[in-house]
């Protein structure tokens, strides 16, 4: 058995394409031309689209908690890092990211526009897309992170008690909802 530390401590199988699926509700929503049945239709997915939100937001809470675990422990290989070796581009590193942050943008306008009601995310939500663009940034993609020591967190990532994290990120794991991380996210950012 490989002696190291995780890539992925198991977030894997609850990742959600965010930019897919919004586009693919939203093409959805659009099919209508009558504007009373795209208001229906946008009713009926706002809360899905919010809920993809929150567990992509969780996985980005989960990645730095877990980087921020790295660095407490003694340098190890990191095993599995599928990203290891490739080619690095910045734009297709952080398309979907960038998706999110633009999201947060216009999201509020369409649920004024649909549903007239005022909906605005928390500051909160905006340190923590843009710390994890600085961590992809950073770590140009992870294509050269082959050691622990490799990670580089972004600037005012809080580190103070990481080598807690893990049990915290089993603990959400074990619940197999991302958006658990939420609860989290004041003791990283």
């Amino acid at each position: 058995m490989e002696k190291g530390l995780e890539f992925d401590p198991g977030f894997a199988p609850y990742i959600l394409a965010f930019q897919g699926t919004v586009n693919y509700l939203y093409a959805d929503i659009n099919r209508f031309k009558n504007f009373s049945q795209k208001k229906m239709k946008f009713r009926q997915y706002y809360k899905k689209i919010l809920e993809v939100f929150n567990n992509n937001l969780g996985f980005y809470i989960g990645c730095l908690m877990w980087a921020a675990y790295f660095k407490t422990q003694e340098e190890q290989d990191i095993l599995n890092n599928h990203c290891f070796g490739g080619k690095y581009n910045e734009e297709e590193n952080t398309i979907e990211t960038d998706y999110m942050i633009n999201f947060v943008r216009l999201f509020p306008k369409d649920m004024k526009y649909f549903l007239s009601e005022n909906f605005e995310f928390d500051e909160e939500v905006n340190k923590i897309l843009n710390a994890y663009k600085e961590f992809l940034t950073i770590n140009k993609g992870f294509v050269e992170s082959k050691k622990t020591t490799d990670i580089l967190l972004p600037e005012g990532i809080k580190t103070e008690g990481a080598e807690t994290f893990k049990e915290k990120i089993d603990e959400v794991l074990k619940e197999k909802d991302l958006s658990k991380f939420l609860n989290f996210a004041d003791l990283i950012i």
